[in-house]
C-alpha cells in the first residue's frame, strides 16, 4: 500500500524533470536565428544562436526570442520622384533583406513586422537621394542597372544601423504622373514636330545649294560651248572666206558665176517664185545668158 501511496510522488517527480529539461532547452533550425534573453536582457551569445541545433538555457528564467535567418521582401508604396529636368516620375521598387545582427535588430526595431516601416523609410530616402540626382531619360534607359546599384549601397549604409543587410533593390516601373502624360505627349509631340520641321528647312536649304550649283554649271557649261561653237564657226567662216578668195583669185569669172547661182537659189525659194527685175540688170545677166545659149 505504501508503494501505490509513492507512485503518484514519483510520477509528479518525472513530470517535474520532463518539464525541466523540456524547458532547459530550445532548438535552433536553418532558418532561424536567436537570442537567448534574462530578465529582458540578452545573455549567452550576444551575437545571437546562428548555427542549427540544440542550446541550453535556464528554465523559467530565460526566455528565447527567434528571428528569420532567411532572405525576406519588402515592397515600397508608389512613390514620386523629381531628377534634375523637373520631370516628375512616380517609382515602385522592392527589395531583398536579412538580419545580419539580432542585437542591434532587437535594441531598434524589435522584430520583423516593426522593420518593414523603417526600411520602406530608408528605401525611399535612398531612392530619392540617387534619382533626384539625374535626368528623367537616365532613369527610363539602360542606366537604370547602375542607379540601383547605387540605391541599394545607399540603403545598405543606412540600414546597417537596424543591423539588417540590404541584399538587392529593383525598381518595378518608373512612369510619368496620369495627370502630367497628356502634356508631355503634347510637349514631345511639339518637339518631333519642331525636329521635322528644322530637318524639312535643312533639306530645303541642301536642295536649294544643290540646284543653285546645278543651274551655275549648266550656266558655265552652256556658255563654255556657245564660246566654242563661235570659235569653231568663226575658224570654219574663215577658212571658207579663205577658200573662197583662193577660188576668186584662180578664176575670178567662175567665182562671180558660182556667187550668181547662190543668190538665184535664196531668191527664188517658197511659193513665190516671180522676181520683177530690170533686164538689163546684172543680177539677170546668168538667167539672160543661159536663155540665149541655145539660139
Amino acid at each position: 500500500m505504501s508503494q501505490v501511496k509513492k507512485a503518484p510522488i514519483i510520477l509528479g517527480a518525472v513530470g517535474v524533470a520532463l518539464f525541466a529539461i523540456y524547458n532547459s532547452v530550445f532548438i535552433v533550425d536553418e532558418r532561424q536565428q536567436a537570442l537567448k534573453l534574462r530578465f529582458g536582457q540578452v545573455v549567452g551569445q550576444t551575437e545571437g544562436y546562428r548555427d542549427p541545433g540544440l542550446y541550453f538555457k535556464v528554465p523559467v528564467i530565460d526566455r528565447i526570442a527567434y528571428y528569420e535567418d532567411r532572405i525576406l521582401p519588402i515592397e515600397t508604396s508608389s512613390l514620386e520622384v523629381t531628377p534634375l529636368d523637373d520631370r516628375r516620375l512616380v517609382v515602385d521598387a522592392f527589395a531583398r533583406w536579412r538580419i545580419t545582427d539580432p542585437l542591434r535588430f532587437r535594441q531598434s526595431v524589435s522584430n520583423e513586422q516593426a522593420a518593414l516601416p523603417r526600411l520602406e523609410r530608408v528605401l525611399n530616402a535612398a531612392i530619392r537621394e540617387v534619382l533626384g540626382g539625374v535626368v528623367s531619360d537616365a532613369i527610363l534607359s539602360s542606366d537604370r542597372i547602375e542607379l540601383m546599384n547605387q540605391i541599394r549601397a545607399s540603403a545598405r549604409r543606412s540600414a546597417q544601423t537596424l543591423g539588417v543587410e540590404i541584399i538587392d533593390v529593383r525598381m518595378r516601373r518608373a512612369d510619368l504622373p496620369t495627370q502630367n502624360l497628356q502634356a508631355t505627349f503634347q510637349r514631345m509631340q511639339a518637339e518631333r514636330e519642331r525636329e521635322a520641321a528644322d530637318e524639312r528647312a535643312r533639306g530645303q536649304e541642301a536642295a536649294q545649294k544643290v540646284q543653285a550649283n546645278a543651274d551655275r554649271q549648266a550656266v558655265e557649261l552652256v556658255s563654255e560651248a556657245r564660246k566654242q561653237s563661235e570659235v569653231i564657226r568663226g575658224e570654219a567662216d574663215a577658212q571658207r572666206n579663205r577658200v573662197f578668195a583662193e577660188a576668186f583669185g584662180r578664176d575670178p569669172e567662175f567665182f562671180a558665176f558660182y556667187r550668181s547661182l547662190r543668190a538665184y537659189e535664196q531668191s527664188l525659194k517658197g511659193s513665190n517664185s516671180t522676181l520683177v527685175i530690170s533686164p538689163n540688170s546684172e543680177f539677170f545677166e546668168y538667167l539672160d545668158g543661159a536663155a540665149a545659149s541655145p539660139q
